[in-house]
């Protein structure tokens, strides 16, 4: 018997409209105040209303935080707690994208806690527990409801994470109604994006168990089948309740066994270009899964016709191929950018992207073969 642990947000919620009920949720805690983490966009779209009703006729006082940033800075969350802590909250809510997720997560360990945030980059340094923490999300990519994780960027564009079971929420809200306005660029990035937790989950060279492994297929299979659909058909609430339902597992995936050199790749595009992270996977994907071909033929092979039922009885050798073809023509198909050059990359950034790629030690240990600064670079250079 095989010997592995598996950690996941304590409780979810899958219902169209689910957002009213946060206030009662919370309430049934004792909870009286609210840090409302969000960015300003979400509130002009009117995607926060619904909740924050639900917050005020369940009785609790609201303190909203809209100043959520893309790829979130540290001195933004530092600032969030600094006033947070005035406010005198005692629990903490986000709707919004994984950027207003991973800022609530920290917002609400940092404001139980004296440990600075500096202390806490890296896997399991997070000392004591965190306020009461609901989670929202209004894109269907990150996974961040049920994932350890918040990713932060420094004051060097270096992107850090901090990865402890104290950032899993206690409720996961899955609202299909909040993903409808999302433009079809944004659904494509993010609906790709959870493809790529789920494939490197998957390929996870470390800890990588067969419950991650059941998660990793079962989203991959709802995300492929829906994200042509969501994209081109936006209203459509089931393909929006399946691709937040296939988000929701590939984060239980990774969470679980760890992501990888996609992903490590994938950050300082982000950090430097502050290109979106979801398009920043999209990238470098089929790039990083033609340098893994020698280790994880087999492995893309098993989830090759998940997503291009095409591909099904075809040898090992060209379904894994035909996947690597098929996620370099489903960026484009969805009308994604898919070259480098294209989000202000060139020759030129290189090297620097390569060096910061490789400081991304906690994912490369992950990935199924040993990278190289060389081999980043390459890899880099067929993305652009």
């Amino acid at each position: 018997m095989k010997s592995f642990s598996f950690q996941t947000t304590r409780s979810v919620l899958s219902e169209a409209g689910a957002t009213a009920e946060i206030g009662k949720i919370l309430a049934a805690r004792g909870c009286r105040k609210a840090a409302f983490v969000t960015d300003k966009i979400i509130l002009e779209l009117g995607l926060a209303d619904v909740a924050l009703e639900g917050l005020r006729i369940a009785g609790l006082d609201v303190w909203v935080f809209s100043e959520v940033r893309a790829d979130p800075p540290q001195e933004m969350i530092l600032s969030a707690v600094e006033q947070a802590r005035s406010e005198a909250v005692d629990c903490v809510v986000s709707v919004g994208g994984g950027s207003s997720l991973d800022t609530a997560k920290l917002i609400s360990i940092l404001l139980n806690t004296d440990q600075p945030i500096d202390e806490m980059y890296g896997v399991n340094l997070v000392r004591g527990d965190r306020l009461p923490l609901v989670l929202a999300p209004t894109t269907a990519g990150t996974g961040s409801e049920v994932t350890p994780i918040s990713i932060v960027t420094t004051g060097t564009n270096e992107k850090k994470g901090v990865v402890s079971p104290q950032l899993l929420p206690d409720w996961a809200i899955l609202d299909a109604e909040l993903t409808v306005g999302l433009p079809a660029a944004v659904t494509a990035a993010t609906g790709i994006d959870a493809m790529v937790h789920a494939i490197e989950a998957f390929t996870s060279k470390r800890l990588k168990n067969v419950v991650s492994d059941c998660l990793a297929k079962q989203a991959l299979e709802l995300l492929g089948a829906n994200i042509r659909t969501a994209c081109f058909d936006p209203q459509n609430l089931d393909a929006r309740g399946d691709m937040l339902i296939g988000s929701m597992l590939a984060g239980m995936a990774f969470t679980n066994a760890p992501v990888a050199a996609v992903h490590a790749l994938a950050y300082p595009l982000g950090g430097h270009f502050h290109v979106p992270h979801g398009l920043s996977n999209a990238l470098v994907l089929p790039y990083v899964m033609e340098f893994n071909m020698p280790e994880a033929e087999g492995l893309y092979a098993d989830l090759a016709p998940i997503v291009f039922p095409e591909l099904a009885g075809k040898s090992t050798a060209a379904r894994a191929e035909g996947m690597v073809e098929g996620f370099k023509a489903l960026g484009p198909e969805l009308g994604m950018q898919s070259r480098l050059t294209e989000v202000g990359v060139n020759h030129n950034h290189l090297p620097m992207l390569a060096e910061d790629a490789m400081k991304q030690e906690r994912l490369l240990i992950n990935n199924p073969r040993e990278m190289t600064l060389e081999a980043a670079q390459a890899i880099y250079e067929q993305a652009l």
